[in-house]
């Protein structure tokens, strides 16, 4: 993050660093700057990428219509290239449906009937539309890769030599640890670090947005990628990619899918849905020679039609869309994640912890009130801090500017007399002007006290208490002094974002604590922490301190999430469960998060725990519905096979179906059908509404189990009177 100083120093205004205090008079600290995108805050300069809370699509997230047609299209043909069997393997649970629907074409061109040929016909649907279902939620991340493929361009780099000389090279042809030199108009070749300058940079390639960014040398904003293009000024990058692994490459992988492997939580719901499928084909197999037994004609398609309808198929036939749609949905707001670990472990998050500078805050400390002292009011205090301010470029100076305009009419005035701006220093922690025979000063107290005493001055007994009350309240207390005599004191606030509060209670339902991290004094932070609503806070954070946190957490069996952006963040990033850096960090905060936010906007956070609750509430209610879909089959199907045999069977054929024939076909036809119905369920989730576990728990049982179990007997019926109507049976 960039102080006040520094973004004024970048700016090309040195004296816009006047007057910029950090937390309690200290020095300029990330805390006091505007840490929401790059480059934001900088006077002149182009404003940061806009925090995108619409899930707008843009950027590498540009999304399609569920119902694309080029997506359809695509999808369509993967389910046909997804036939093959050593593809099918993967899925336990549609392999079996595939090699039934095998056993029924066989069973259909020794014996034909329009029976047989019916099931054999509906069962590879069912496999078909399973295999559509994932072709869909691929298609998404294929369509958006194209695009990122369609962004990038070979570039020529400009590679210095060891001597300083400029070598003109294909961007395939450096390596690791080459230096290049990009000025206006040129794509910078490779990932790398800025060694050297300031640049404008357009990352619309990436970010999708217009605005362009600042990076520069030693700091945390040095980090370039490759595909994007320098648009003033001149840098030399050191390049930290390989070829062929750049971020765009990352990048172009995981939105397309191809590095997904299946997280643990999906891996244990696979092999239970394995374990069930086994179970039921004994059942299925003995029921041959105990209908031959009970002297009831059971073929082997009405077999396997029984053992498909048994077996977990919804569920089995959805699972991969879930997973790839889970991803799908965070890459929409921008976010990519390195793995579907990731994603899943953002579901199971139970302590998440924020900077205040920019996620809880606005980012900026603002001018809230002027007190008076030693008799002075507020009205001379007003106007010897606006005359202290006028040099100040930083938003908090500005702010000083405009609250005494606001409340006591006081303008900017143009200084025609000799004057000269006093700037900020850490060794002064004081700013201001000397004009017209007058030293007017503001800054952390203890200085101006001192400054006062120097000047033969008397400081005000009321002063310290003053300054203790602003200090405790949360704000920055700012003294004011004009030559020997102190005026009063400025009030600068954190400003809390609005609704952050409520956002926080919501996660507090959900059975998560929020931990405020931030570099302010215990006081204030403890008033800020108080004003936003979080659980904890973490004052005076150090990189060290905010790794021990986080190891306590983990001690007690917590998952952590957290963001960062330096190179001092990294560690943390690394040991979080959850990491989110931010794309205008460093390479190191980048390749220790598990996850980059393209926005770089901290308060992404939240959107990721909810993105990932609501994967793991998809993947949950679904599987609910799909267990529970089968109860109605069993019905469906049970008393059609042996109900000639054992007429009392007949009570267990509620739904009064047509006939033995008409009732497994319903049954087949319902259990194809349905994977369709669920596939836009799958791929944008089911609506997440923060809330604790037992809540969610019974409000998936009530509308998926109950649900799951009341459907397929409507359905079924439907079916059965359609075919009826048609004179199929």
């Amino acid at each position: 993050m960039t102080s006040p100083t520094d973004r004024a120093a970048v700016a090309g205004d040195p004296a816009g660093a006047a007057g910029g205090v950090g937390p309690s008079g200290s020095d300029p600290s990330p805390e006091g700057s505007a840490a929401t995108g790059a480059g934001a805050g900088l006077p002149g300069g182009p404003p940061g990428p806009s925090p995108d809370r619409t899930g707008r699509a843009r950027g590498v997230a540009r999304s399609r219509s569920l119902f694309d047609r080029e997506i359809l299209r695509s999808a369509s043909l993967d389910a046909v290239r997804k036939l093959d069997p050593r593809v099918q393997l993967k899925n336990p649970v549609m392999f079996v449906v595939l090699v039934g629907t095998v056993i029924t074409f066989i069973e259909a061109i020794v014996h034909p009937g329009t029976f047989t040929w019916s099931i054999a016909i509906w069962l590879l649907l069912t496999v078909l539309f399973a295999n559509f279902a994932e072709g869909m939620a691929e298609g998404r991340g294929k369509a958006q890769a194209d695009t990122l493929r369609k962004m990038r361009t070979e570039a020529e780099a400009r590679r210095l030599g060891p001597n300083g000389s400029e070598e003109r090279v294909p961007a395939s042809a450096l390596a690791k640890g080459d230096t290049v030199v990009c000025e206006a108009g040129d794509v910078i070749p490779s990932d790398g670090e800025i060694v050297e300058g300031v640049a404008s940079v357009d990352e619309s390639a990436i970010t999708g947005e217009s605005a362009p960014v600042i990076r520069e040398s030693g700091g945390d904003r040095s980090a370039v990628t490759g595909g994007t293009r320098v648009l003033s000024d001149r840098i030399v990058v050191e390049i930290t990619a390989e070829p062929g692994h750049t971020f765009m490459d990352r990048m172009i992988s995981l939105v397309e899918g191809a590095s997904r492997q299946k997280t643990p939580n999906e891996i244990a719901l696979t092999i239970l849905l394995a374990v069930l499928t086994i179970v039921f084909l004994p059942v299925v197999v003995v029921l041959d020679p105990f209908a031959r037994f009970a002297g009831a004609n059971v073929s082997v398609v009405v077999l396997v039609a029984l053992l498909v309808c048994l077996i977990p198929t919804t569920i089995g036939a959805l699972l991969s869309a879930i997973g790839i749609a889970g991803m799908d949905r965070l890459v929409q707001r921008n976010v990519l994640a390195m793995s579907g670990r990731a994603v899943e472990a953002a579901g199971d998050v139970q302590t998440l912890l924020l900077d205040k500078t920019g996620t809880i805050t606005l980012g900026n400390r603002m001018a809230s009130r002027f007190v008076g002292v030693g008799g002075h009011d507020e009205q001379a205090v007003a106007e010897a801090a606006q005359l202290a301010s006028l040099a100040d470029e930083t938003p908090e100076g500005r702010s000083v500017v405009v609250l005494a305009k606001e409340r006591f009419g006081i303008r900017e005035r143009e200084l025609a007399g000799e004057h000269q701006f006093v700037p900020f220093s850490a060794t002064t922690r004081m700013s201001g002007i000397d004009v017209d025979g007058r030293q007017v000063r503001k800054g952390a107290g203890e200085q101006v006290k001192q400054w006062v005493a120097g000047q033969g001055g008397q400081v005000p007994p009321e002063l310290d208490r003053v300054v203790e009350e602003i200090a405790r309240s949360g704000a920055t207390p700012l003294v004011v002094a004009d030559g020997a005599e102190v005026l009063g004191v400025i009030e600068l606030k954190d400003v809390v974002k609005q609704g952050i509060r409520e956002k926080f209670a919501e996660m507090r339902q959900m059975g998560i604590r929020t931990v405020m991290i931030t570099g302010d004094n215990p006081l204030t932070a403890a008033a800020i922490a108080q004003e936003a609503g979080v659980d904890d806070f973490l004052a005076e954070a150090t990189p060290e301190r905010k790794m021990e946190l986080i190891r306590a957490e983990q001690q007690g069996g917590k998952l952590v999430a957290m963001t960062g952006d330096g190179t001092n963040d990294a560690p943390a990033l690394a040991q979080a469960d959850v990491g989110v850096a931010m794309n205008t960090g460093t390479t190191a905060a980048k390749e220790a998060g598990n996850m980059v936010d393209l926005d770089s906007n901290p308060t992404k956070l939240i959107d990721v725990v909810e993105i990932g609750k609501q994967l793991l509430i998809t993947r949950g209610s679904l599987t609910t519905f799909s267990i529970a879909n089968d109860v109605a089959k069993y019905f469906a199907i049970i008393p059609a096979l042996f109900v000639a045999t054992y007429p009392q069977l007949g009570a267990l054929n509620i739904m009064r179906l047509h006939s033995p024939q008409s009732a497994v076909l319903s049954a087949v036809i319902f259990n194809a059908l349905v994977i369709v119905a669920l596939i836009p369920l799958a791929l944008r989730g089911v609506r997440f509404r923060p809330s604790g576990a037992a809540s969610i728990l019974r409000r998936n049982v009530f509308i998926y189990g109950v649900g799951g179990i009341i459907t397929p007997f409507v359905f079924i019926k439907l079916i059965d009177m359609v075919l009826v109507a048609i004179h199929a049976y």
